[in-house]
């Protein structure tokens, strides 16, 4: 890394900013005209078989196919999702490396870990958000309940009898319920698994007894073997019309949907971040993207840069004032 000189003053460091600026104005120019000219890495910071994973492989398919160049998807799971993040951060800003990741990385772990190894707000460029996702509260055919009110009271009548189940320490499953007890002044045991497919897997054979599941259960509850109770989001779920929300539940504001999304390296040229942001647009019209994001229980959710920029930051600032109330570590 260059650093200033102490000596430097602030009129140097003024022309020296204009100068930056100007070089950086020209570098459309040629970007333009010869990217992309070789294949592009689409990182993704979870594991493949996850939401993620099933998500971002046909967008990846379809980009590859407008861009005349391969996009390769590139799964580099572990630290919450903060390993590909930081990887994709650390990469050059020429348009080469994208990271997928959900909205969770960038809001909820800069308050879950006491040391990041890359800052969410300055490090990475919100590109694009592709899909909104909703977390649906499952639970075990074992639990005597069909509804959220009959889950709450036959968790109050069992006080840290039932185990709840999450992705992982700190991931969005986990603070979807955490929300949910503090708000009814519940308490059950929270089992931690590495990912959503193991999470998954310990709900089915009744290890647990309800999760907040990210989209892999819902075939799971369609035939039967899991229970669909409600959907975390502030409106239904456009597939599950007859599911009602947490918040007609009973819970005012049970708002835990997160946005999958694509983001750049800090430094990106706008013309490319301009480009890329229609081209990844232009991929959510397709039926395959479509039809991926749909069968994760999710929606196709295509905002400008700056309002994807700033639900990024409002969400930071909600779950933030959650995550230091309760004391929730991911350490």
């Amino acid at each position: 890394m260059t650093h200033r000189p102490p000596q430097l003053n602030r009129r140097h460091a003024l022309a020296l900013g204009a100068g930056l600026a100007l070089s950086a104005a020209t570098i459309p120019a040629w970007a333009q005209s010869s990217w992309p000219s070789r294949s592009i890495r689409l990182m993704v910071n979870f594991p493949a078989g996850g939401s993620s994973d099933a998500i971002a492989r046909p967008i990846a398919a379809v980009l590859a196919e407008s861009l005349g160049q391969p996009v390769v998807v590139v799964n580099r799971a572990g630290a919450s999702g903060n390993l590909g993040a930081s990887e994709a951060a650390r990469s050059a800003a020429d348009g080469y490396t994208m990271l997928f990741s959900p909205g969770s990385t960038m809001i909820s772990n800069p308050f879950l870990f006491s040391q990041m190894p890359f800052d969410a707000e300055r490090d990475v460029i919100p590109l694009a958000s592709v899909a909104r996702l909703s977390l649906f509260l499952m639970v075990h055919p074992s639990v005597p309940a069909n509804n959220v009110q009959e889950l709450v009271a036959h968790i109050r009548a069992n006080p840290t009898r039932l185990n709840y189940g999450s992705n992982g320490q700190g991931s969005s499953p986990h603070l979807a319920a955490e929300m949910m007890l503090r708000q009814a002044g519940l308490q059950a045991s929270h089992v931690p698994y590495r990912g959503a497919a193991p999470a998954l897997a310990a709900l089915l054979s009744g290890e647990i007894q309800f999760m907040f599941d990210s989209g892999p259960g819902l075939p799971h509850a369609a035939a039967g073997r899991l229970r669909l109770l409600g959907v975390g989001s502030p409106v239904r779920a456009a597939q599950f019309p007859n599911v009602p929300t947490l918040v007609e539940s009973g819970f005012p504001g049970f708002d835990v949907d997160t946005l999958f999304g694509i983001y750049m390296p800090s430094g990106t040229p706008v013309s490319l971040l301009d480009r890329l942001h229609q081209e990844v647009n232009r991929t959510l019209t397709n039926t395959r993207v479509q039809e991926a994001i749909r069968a994760m229980g999710a929606e196709p959710m295509a905002l400008s840069r700056q309002a994807f920029a700033e639900r990024m930051s409002s969400d930071r600032n909600r779950f933030g004032q959650f995550i230091r109330q309760a004391g929730i570590t991911a350490e």
